[in-house]
């Protein structure tokens, strides 16, 4: 009896530590048994939620699956455009899974690659019907939002089949083939050149325009300070006649002794002159009778 008693706790401990198992954080556990997936009354997958979980020893198989939102950073693909223009596509595709059971039977026991694969499909599927119904400039700007809206609502119901649940679905760059950019960047240029001249030309011209105006603002000023200068010329002249005038009413013979005085000092100014005046003439009158009469 105590022969028996040692073996039946051995298998008795690896029966129950067979029929144990347990869930990490972040996981969900399906049992199979008998190769298919073991089901709750309404048929759905029974899931077994993180902790320490029993089983049916030999018969039942865990199967553990990452419940966690997961992240698919898809590979760049080439969509047409209702233009018949190539655009290069990056998107990533944010999913969790939904229905366990579905998601085991449709990706071959649980394998992400094969989810993945299958997911990237649909993803590539919708993108290409959006954009083949969009132009570049909708796509690039003015519909990007839309078609990223639109791409995620088809495929969160697509997804069900395969048991998974589209989060979110973003589309992170759009490129053009190297012989496209080319090409646009070819037209981007001539267009920016275009506008260049056009303003070149508008500069040139409001330029004349300034130098014009200057250059008559210019002439008016000088114009007018000659005006200026003038008037103040012929005021000062006239005011100078006007005071020899009335000195000479009032001193005719003195204002002629200074004439006559100015006279000799222009006529002897140079110790070189020579002069052949008959001494009877007015000029020298003044030196023969220096004396002025008074009035």
């Amino acid at each position: 009896m105590r022969k028996l008693l040692i073996p039946l706790i051995i298998v008795s401990i690896v029966v129950g530590l067979m029929s144990v198992f347990v869930v990490d954080e972040g996981e969900r556990g399906i049992v199979i048994r008998f190769g298919r997936v073991l089901k709750t009354d309404d048929d759905m997958a029974k899931i077994y939620q993180p902790g320490l979980q029993f089983k049916v020893p030999l018969f039942d198989r865990v199967k553990l699956l990452d419940a966690r939102i997961q992240t698919m950073d898809d590979q760049s693909d080439r969509f047409v455009t209702s233009e018949k223009k190539d655009v290069i596509i990056d998107s990533y595709v944010k999913w969790k899974i939904k229905d366990f059971g579905q998601y085991y039977l449709s990706t071959g026991g649980g394998n992400r690659l094969t989810a993945e694969a299958l997911l990237q499909r649909k993803v590539a599927d919708g993108l290409r019907a959006e954009i083949g119904s969009k132009t570049i400039k909708e796509i690039v700007s003015e519909k990007r939002e839309q078609v990223m809206a639109d791409v995620l609502t088809e495929l969160q119901e697509s997804a069900n089949d395969i048991g998974i649940e589209v989060i979110d679905l973003r589309i992170k760059k759009i490129n053009l083939p190297d012989e496209i950019s080319e090409s646009i960047y070819a037209r981007m240029r001539a267009e920016r050149e275009t506008v260049a001249r056009r303003h070149r030309s508008q500069g040139r011209e409001k330029a004349e325009v300034i130098r014009a105006q200057a250059e008559l603002e210019v002439a008016t000023v000088l114009a007018e300070a000659e005006r200026t200068a003038r008037v103040t010329r012929g005021e000062a002249d006239a005011e100078v006649a006007r005071i020899y005038a009335n000195t000479f009413n009032k001193e005719p013979e003195f204002y002629n002794f200074l004439r006559s005085l100015q006279a000799y000092e222009k006529s002897f100014n140079n110790k070189g002159d020579i002069m052949v005046v008959d001494p009877n003439s007015e000029f020298f009158q003044y030196m023969k009778e220096p004396t002025l009469k008074a009035n």
